[in-house]
C-alpha cells in the first residue's frame, strides 16, 4: 500500500465546504489556506474587504476554491445574514471554524458593559448562532465538524483575561454542548487553544519585547507560536482521522500550559 492513498482516506477534504470565520487575518487565515489546500472549498468570513480579497486571491492563485464574505459579526442580523450569504458560494457547510474574535481587555474594575456585550457578541454569541444554523444539517447529512478558537484565558486568568477569558471559556463549554447534541450523527465538536501567538489580535501585547520574550520562556519549545503551527490541527479536526475525537479542547502552544 503506498501513503499517498492512505494519508488522503484519513485526510484529505475533496468535496468538503468549509466556512472560516475571522479568515483573513492571523491563525483564521493559516486555517483557511490549510482547509482549502486539503481540499475543501472554503468561503471566508470577516469585516475588511481589502484582506478578505487578498486571501482569496492567493488560495485561488494556488489552485484553490475560494470566495468571501464581508460581514459584522457582532449583532445576530449581521451573522444571519453572513451565513446565508456564504452558503451562495459553495452550498452548506461540512466545516465551521469560528476564529472571529476581539481582544478587547481593560482592567476589570473598568469593564463596562459595552465592552462585555461587544466581546460575547462576537467571541461567544456569533459562534453560538452559526452553529444553530448549520449543525443541524451537518447532522442531518451524517457529517460534520465544528472547530473554535479559543485562547489560554479559557484556563487561567491573565493579562487581564476580563470580558475575553469568560467568553473563551464560554465558547469551549459550547462545544461540549454542541459534541454531546451532535456527535452521534457524525458531527464532531472541538476546540483548538493557543498560547500566545504572533497575530494582529495580540498586536498590543506583541509590542512589549520583554512580556513577549518572557512568553516564549513559558514554553517547552523556546518560542511563541505562530499562525502556520494551527495548521496541521485544524486539517486533523476537520477530517475523517478525527471523527472519534469530540468535546475537547487540543492545545497547540509549545507547551505553556503545562510548563
Amino acid at each position: 500500500m503506498t501513503t499517498q492513498p492512505y494519508l488522503s482516506a484519513l485526510f484529505s477534504l475533496e468535496d468538503r465546504v468549509a466556512l472560516v470565520t475571522g479568515g483573513s487575518s492571523g491563525i483564521g487565515r493559516a486555517v483557511a489556506g490549510a482547509l482549502a489546500r486539503a481540499g475543501a472549498s472554503v468561503v471566508v468570513v470577516a469585516r475588511k474587504e481589502v484582506e478578505l480579497t487578498a486571501t482569496v486571491e492567493e488560495l485561488k492563485a494556488d489552485g484553490c476554491r475560494a470566495a468571501w464574505v464581508s460581514a459584522d459579526l457582532g449583532t445576530r442580523d449581521g451573522v444571519r445574514a453572513a451565513a446565508e450569504e456564504a452558503v451562495k458560494a459553495f452550498g452548506e457547510p461540512d466545516i465551521l471554524v469560528n476564529s472571529a474574535g476581539v481582544n478587547l481587555r481593560p482592567p476589570m474594575g473598568e469593564l463596562a458593559e459595552d465592552v462585555w456585550d461587544t466581546t460575547m457578541a462576537v467571541n461567544l454569541e456569533a459562534p453560538f448562532l452559526l452553529g444553530q444554523r448549520f449543525g443541524p444539517g451537518m447532522a442531518e447529512r451524517g457529517y460534520g465538524r465544528i472547530i473554535h478558537i479559543t485562547s489560554q484565558q479559557a484556563h487561567r486568568a491573565f493579562v487581564q483575561s476580563g470580558a475575553y477569558g469568560v467568553s473563551k471559556g464560554g465558547l469551549e463549554s459550547l462545544a461540549r454542548s454542541q459534541a454531546e447534541a451532535w456527535s452521534p450523527y457524525g458531527v464532531t465538536c472541538n476546540t483548538l487553544v493557543p498560547g500566545f501567538v504572533m497575530t494582529p489580535l495580540n498586536a498590543r501585547l506583541a509590542n512589549d519585547p520583554e512580556k513577549v520574550a518572557a512568553l516564549a520562556a513559558r514554553t517547552m519549545v523556546g518560542r511563541n507560536g505562530l499562525a502556520e503551527d494551527f495548521e496541521g490541527a485544524a486539517v486533523f479536526l476537520a477530517s475523517h482521522a478525527s471523527a472519534y475525537v469530540t468535546g475537547q479542547s487540543i492545545f497547540v502552544d509549545g507547551g505553556l500550559s503545562v510548563h
